[in-house]
């Protein structure tokens, strides 16, 4: 079996649009998750048990089942319902593969994130919790102030884990017709019938975007944690 280098340069074009669909989709469905996450972290750290309830079934959820699962659901499940596919707000989205993907991405990520956020919240030293009480804060002012930005530092690390493995689990939207890179891969071997030529391009494509993204946390968590260095 030869080795063709050409067929990755003639296709490499469709595979950078590809690309670009992915980043798209991780950029926008971990901060959807992000925001997500926030609430319901908040919420799964609180010591009242009726409050930590429904966080604690959402992640236990979208944690304990394939994401492969959770994009069927929204793309196959929801058009099931006929008050989803007569409805003028949902139906246009709900129909569209990119949509569907983009929403079970940020609720599965928002699961996971919502778990770091809160292992961050119950990690910052109670130390600085009294120091605020101490001072007058209200419970409000130390969440915003303390809790959040020292929980943001702490779980960053984690958070830029969890990306990458939303970088690799966005391959799984092709199985719904969405041309991302995977997808986008997977139409050219049938067009080309050179699988290995065009996975290996494919492969390269997520290394580049996972080094950019690793690099990218990287000098962000270096940024936040700064004061760190000084004061050493």
């Amino acid at each position: 079996m030869s080795f063709d280098s050409g067929v990755i340069v003639d296709t490499f074009p469709k595979l950078l649009t590809g690309a670009v669909l992915t980043v798209q989709l991780v950029a926008l469905s971990g901060l959807g998750g992000l925001a997500l996450a926030f609430p319901i972290g908040i919420a799964r750290s609180s010591r009242r048990p009726w409050v930590r309830a429904l966080p604690w079934c959402y992640i236990f959820f979208f944690r304990g089942t394939p994401l492969l699962v959770q994009l069927f659901l929204v793309y196959y499940g929801l058009s099931q319902f006929s008050s989803i596919r007569h409805s003028e707000l949902l139906w246009p989205y709900l129909r569209d593969p990119y949509w569907c993907a983009l929403i079970a991405m940020s609720m599965n990520t928002a699961a996971y994130i919502a778990e770091i956020l809160r292992g961050a919240l119950q990690a910052v030293p109670r130390g600085e919790i009294e120091a605020a009480i101490a001072v007058g804060m209200s419970k409000t002012q130390i969440l915003r102030r303390i809790l959040v930005p020292r929980a943001v530092r702490i779980g960053l690390p984690a958070y830029s884990n969890e990306v990458i493995l939303m970088l690799k689990g966005s391959a799984l939207a092709s199985t719904i017709t969405l041309l991302e890179l995977t997808g986008m891969a997977r139409t050219i071997i049938a067009e080309t019938y050179m699988p290995v030529e065009i996975f290996l391009a494919a492969g390269a494509c997520y290394l580049a975007i996972s080094f950019l993204m690793v690099r990218t946390f990287k000098l962000v968590e270096n940024i936040l944690n700064r004061h760190l260095r000084h004061a050493r």
